[in-house]
């Protein structure tokens, strides 16, 4: 479903736990990290696809979490022809997203990346609001800078920092990271299941 400028509809989701830091999680098969989007289906609202988005990739239900802020209008990003199947170039042009900020009422261990059969993450980790974009696909940094920009006035004072990192990661030297079934060398840091 695109609209008549070739953008499909798109929900992005900044999930805060309790210290305001943010679910960061990683594609499955790859070494490029996120936060969970997805597509807004026909006759969805942007809420109800983001909570769908949020149980699909995540596993979370509405009851875990709380919705704190959604960003005001859509935030557009062009996906490069490289990365667009021959069938829909000159049509697809890229994604425009709502992005919401959800804070985490339940607990760690209530996501889950293996709630449906097809994750699309094989790891996560809590990580500082302000992410490094240079852990992100170079054209979705844009959109990423607005999100967090635009949402980050409704983060508790004690976190609010004035822009997006661009380099490194801050916060402490080590993170912990949460894999699934994963080899202790490939994730470098300490596991814990997410999900049941």
């Amino acid at each position: 479903m695109l609209d008549r400028d070739g953008f499909r509809p798109n929900v992005g989701i900044v999930l805060l736990n309790q210290k305001n830091q943010v679910f960061w999680g990683k594609r499955i098969r790859t070494h490029s990290w996120q936060f969970p989007q997805g597509g807004i289906d026909r006759g969805e609202t942007p809420e109800q696809a983001m909570f769908r988005e949020l149980h699909e990739e995540v596993g979370l239900q509405p009851e875990h979490v709380a919705i704190v802020a959604r960003t005001r209008d859509w935030l557009r990003y062009e996906v490069p022809d490289r990365y667009i199947r021959r069938d829909a170039r000159g049509h697809y042009k890229g994604q425009k997203q709502i992005w919401f900020l959800l804070q985490l009422t339940g607990f760690d261990w209530h996501l889950n990346l293996r709630a449906t059969e097809h994750p699309e993450f094989d790891a996560w980790r809590w990580n500082d609001y302000w992410v490094p974009l240079d852990a992100v696909v170079d054209f979705k940094r844009g959109v990423y800078e607005m999100a967090l920009t635009e949402l980050s006035r409704y983060l508790p004072r004690h976190d609010a920092r004035p822009r997006v990192s661009n380099s490194g990661f801050r916060g402490p030297a080590s993170q912990e990271v949460h894999a699934p079934d994963a080899d202790p060398a490939e994730t470098q840091g300490t596991e814990r299941s997410p999900g049941p």
